[in-house]
């Protein structure tokens, strides 16, 4: 999909006024983050969308970057973190356009990006890991093929789904801190609700 197709398909399903995946912050991204990223470390969201896991983590004291796709979604992003009095740097792009510096960010957060397709993903990866700090952390989470049965949100693409094994074989240049396979009732806005079947990964640059 081209960036002007990828914006617009996520454009349309963003212009709404209420936030399509909720405004609480993801439970595996609050739960990983607390343990492993410090106050006033410097992290970047993939795919931030409306904003609510990159103001969550301005909240708790980091310097926070963000990118999407999708205007819309940035437009609603950065009114949150205004009414949340954070400061959040956001700009408009995809993973393929975003200037990923080399050892510039402390932490990578990528919750649901699971509109990439495999040659997606293991670019997405790589791009990670040029741009994390060494000792970077790097926070996924998504959704396994299982999910497929479940319906409550994510695609409908198996080679857009985790499993175990295609994460370590991703992974394989991190040191994996937290790797797991779980289902779990999930409550993160419309678009994200009810039993869902999730991975979660935690993993640090050598």
């Amino acid at each position: 999909m081209s960036f002007s197709d990828a914006a617009h398909f996520w454009n349309e399903r963003f212009d709404n006024e209420e936030f399509i995946f909720g405004k609480e912050p993801n439970e595996y991204l609050v739960q990983q983050s607390k343990i492993f990223i410090k106050p006033g470390s410097q992290v970047l969201c993939i795919a931030d969308g409306e904003g609510r896991n990159g103001v969550w983590l301005a909240k708790q004291g980091m310097s926070v970057t963000g990118f999407d796709v999708s205007s819309v979604a940035l437009a609603k992003a950065k009114q949150f973190a205004k009414d949340n009095r954070v400061e959040v740097s956001y700009s408009l792009s995809d993973s393929d356009s975003f200037d990923w510096q080399s050892e510039r960010y402390d932490a990578v957060v990528a919750i649901f990006i699971q509109f990439a397709d495999p040659q997606m993903r293991a670019r997405i990866f790589q791009q990670i890991l040029q741009t994390l700090k060494p000792g970077g952390i790097f926070i996924l989470q998504g959704y396994t093929p299982k999910q497929l049965e479940y319906k409550t949100g994510g695609p409908s693409l198996i080679d857009h789904l985790y499993t175990e094994e295609m994460i370590r074989v991703l992974a394989k240049d991190f040191e994996i801190l937290d790797l797991c396979c779980y289902e779990k009732e999930l409550s993160e806005g419309a678009r994200h609700s009810g039993m869902s079947a999730l991975l979660g990964l935690t993993a640090k640059k050598c």
